[in-house]
């Protein structure tokens, strides 16, 4: 994706194109989808010879996923992590390494779901799967 995508979906997604903003825009929309941390985007953003504080890539996650570009996942409520995917799919959580993946739709299946209260719709359903290396 080369530079002007991205400025056209920040602006499509009614966000400035700041540079702060372009500069992680590139890092997270420029390729394959992507899991990240505010922490890992920050020293990658900055190996890149970018001058952005950890506080600006915090809130520009925050915007992005307001603005519907990212999904936000909170994993152990210490750590969120963003998706790049914002379509409804599930995740499979490695607890050795942090590292997130995603599970084919195809491969989940939720049964037995209680009727939500009334005026209100089920928007999507985060599954994720922990895993652990075996003995």
């Amino acid at each position: 994706m080369i530079t002007k995508d991205i400025s056209q979906i920040l602006k499509d997604a009614g966000l400035r194109p700041t540079r702060q903003r372009m500069a992680l825009g590139r890092l997270l929309f420029a390729g394959e989808d992507r899991h990240v941390t505010a922490e890992n985007l920050h020293a990658e953003v900055v190996g890149q010879g970018e001058r952005v504080s950890l506080a600006t890539v915090y809130n520009t996650l925050h915007q992005f996923q307001e603005a519907g570009l990212l999904r936000e996942l909170a994993i152990d409520g210490s750590k969120a992590y963003f998706d790049t995917n914002t379509s409804n799919h599930s995740h499979y959580y490695n607890e050795h390494n942090g590292e997130l993946m995603d599970i084919p739709s195809e491969n989940i299946r939720v049964d037995g779901l209680p009727k939500p209260p009334d005026g209100m719709e089920i928007s999507h359903i985060d599954v994720v799967v922990r895993l652990k290396r075996s003995n």
